[in-house]
């Protein structure tokens, strides 16, 4: 081991760094393999996003600390640490992570200006493994909780045995990759799909980059990009120490935790007075899962999984104020790199739209057929995004600005758009409203009731009327085995998903067509008259024909229209009205 038995201000922050990098380098590896059925697979994103709000946080510190060239007090970095994470959370896993990091803000407040020895480190692992347990009303072994606690509980046997500070670090990492291995049979959907838990595999590359900067030990490099399932949990990611000890632990992916058969996933940060927040926790307890509170002093990052977002969002008005809300449609799935590549580097650029209007509409949409159908039902402006692919403040704002109209509308098309749309609305000098649009089906329908010459808020109350009177559906391949509420799906499978899940599984040798039918079977009524046929990548004359048949078989009365809509990952969007 090093002779090193402190940690200074400048370690601290070498460690963040560290952290920040290996994230990044392991986040497509932990995004891969989630155990929910469709791709979209986001833990790895939210980890390294979240640290990097707190790398963001230092830079800005160091660069207003000139007179003492940069450097950094512990408390300085405590404040980064806390505030930067709490920020910067996104996700389950991310909001945890972030309740680890300010959990260590404690004891870098309180700690020694000489540096960190074995006792304070000891004591920060077990503050963090505490206030990770203490955010989550219902805590779940076998998650990112689970390993925050064995690395915590293997410093404190190492402080015992006075192995000082490199002792410490090893044993936390090598307990915690340990109990990381265990995670894969301690819960079933893990234990299915023969995957370790994703938050726990990016928590372990905290002690990974612990050991970085003071061991000098490399942080393993993420599995190959074909690895999967045990696979990758018996990828042992080794760190030599200088007398030839090995430190092993296995990294993969679980997806968020808590997933379940909640449909989504509500984010925003409360201003609360903190003694309203264990009632607040215990109303939340009943409207949900995976439900995250983390922050104090009046600031609180909420996090839950629930079908009732309504419910949520009115419990939190109750004893505050709720503030940048995000919703997340849980079965969307990911937008692949690809078709993000071709968007950006096809270097299209959409034409200006010369006649000035009243009120103009900005969508955001992929796939060439879908932006070609929204500019022909009035959309002036098209941003390209989607799921895993959100277009930034600044790309929706550009569209907003070039609209021909002093007031704008907006179709997201996406739950993960909406928070983007809606900070837009508050940036530009024009007048914005947000239709939040769940799905480019309920996007088209509310294009039908737009009027260019009547105003912003008329045509966003209408808009939203029209959309919400759609019955939508899609149709995805599994990506992976998982257990669904409408049975078991195998890797390949076809999965029919409306708005409030997934319905439908249809074995292989199936295609999309049975899936289709199987979930329109569920969906059209004898009181519906149109139904909408988007057409996406994957999809094939003979299934379209087959779907039309069988509505006119079982529905002769209805109207089935179809599209060119040549979204990727979706050979079907269903539009029901």
């Amino acid at each position: 081991m090093g002779e090193t038995d402190r940690l200074s201000a400048n370690d601290l922050v070498a460690v963040v760094r560290a952290y920040r990098d290996a994230l990044n380098e392991h986040r497509a590896a932990i995004n891969r393999l989630n155990v929910y059925p469709v791709p979209d697979g986001d833990t790895g994103t939210n980890m390294a996003l979240t640290v990097e709000a707190v790398q963001h946080e230092l830079e800005e510190a160091q660069a207003s600390s000139p007179a003492s060239g940069g450097g950094l007090s512990f408390t300085d970095i405590a404040h980064c640490l806390g505030h930067g994470s709490l920020m910067g959370a996104r996700g389950n896993s991310g909001v945890i992570l972030s309740q680890v990091l300010r959990a260590v803000s404690v004891t870098l407040r309180e700690a020694d200006p000489d540096g960190l020895g074995a006792d304070a480190v000891a004591d920060a692992f077990r503050r963090a493994a505490d206030g990770a347990y203490a955010a989550v009303s219902n805590p779940v072994e076998g998650t990112i909780l689970t390993v925050a606690r064995a690395a915590a509980k293997g410093a404190e046997a190492a402080q015992r045995d006075r192995l000082g500070l490199a002792g410490v670090l090893v044993t936390a990492r090598q307990r915690a990759s340990e109990a990381l291995a265990q995670t894969t049979e301690m819960l079933a959907p893990l234990r299915d799909a023969g995957v370790v838990d994703a938050g726990g595999a990016g928590l372990l590359l905290l002690y990974d980059a612990f050991l970085s900067v003071l061991e000098h030990i490399p942080i393993p490099a993420p599995p190959a990009p074909s690895a999967r399932g045990r696979t990758v949990a018996d990828r042992a990611l080794v760190a030599t120490a200088p007398t030839g000890s090995a430190v092993l632990g296995r990294s993969a992916s679980s997806g968020e935790e808590g997933v379940g058969d909640l449909r989504y996933e509500v984010m925003f940060f409360l201003d609360a007075p903190d003694e309203s927040i264990p009632a607040f926790r215990s109303v939340w307890a009943g409207c949900g899962g995976s439900v995250v509170i983390v922050g104090g002093d009046g600031l609180y990052n909420c996090h839950i999984h629930t079908d009732d977002i309504g419910s949520a969002i009115e419990a939190a008005i109750e004893i505050g104020k709720p503030r940048q809300i995000r919703v997340t449609d849980l079965s969307e799935q990911m937008e692949e790199e690809r078709w993000v590549r071709e968007a950006v580097t096809s270097g299209e650029q959409e034409e200006p739209v010369s006649e000035p209007c009243t009120c103009a509409v900005v969508a955001v949409c992929a796939g060439e057929g879908v932006r070609r159908i929204f500019k022909s039902l009035g959309a002036q402006q098209i941003v390209h995004g989607g799921q895993s692919a959100n277009p930034s403040v600044a790309e929706v704002l550009e569209a907003v600005a070039a609209a021909p109209a002093e007031q704008v509308v907006i179709l997201p098309n996406n739950p993960n758009v909406v928070a983007v749309a809606e900070q837009a609305t508050t940036c530009s000098p024009k007048k914005v409203r947000v239709v939040p649009t769940a799905g480019v089906p309920e996007g088209f329908a509310a294009l039908l009731e737009y009027d260019p010459e009547a105003d912003v808020d008329t045509n966003a109350d209408q808009m939203l009327a029209a959309a919400a009177r759609v019955v939508a559906g899609e149709v995805a391949q599994a990506s992976r085995d998982s257990v669904t509420e409408a049975g078991r799906a195998r890797a390949g499978d076809w999965l029919g998903m409306s708005r409030q899940g997934i319905k439908v599984v249809a074995p292989q040798p199936s295609g999309p067509a049975d899936a289709a039918i199987a979930l329109l079977g569920l969906l059209v009524s004898g009181e519906n008259e149109i139904v909408t046929i988007i057409e996406g990548e994957g999809s094939h004359a003979t299934d379209t024909r087959r779907i039309i048949e069988w509505l006119s078989e079982h529905h002769p009365s209805l109207t089935a229209e179809v599209h060119h809509g040549g979204q990727p990952l979706y050979p079907y969007l269903f539009s029901i009205e």
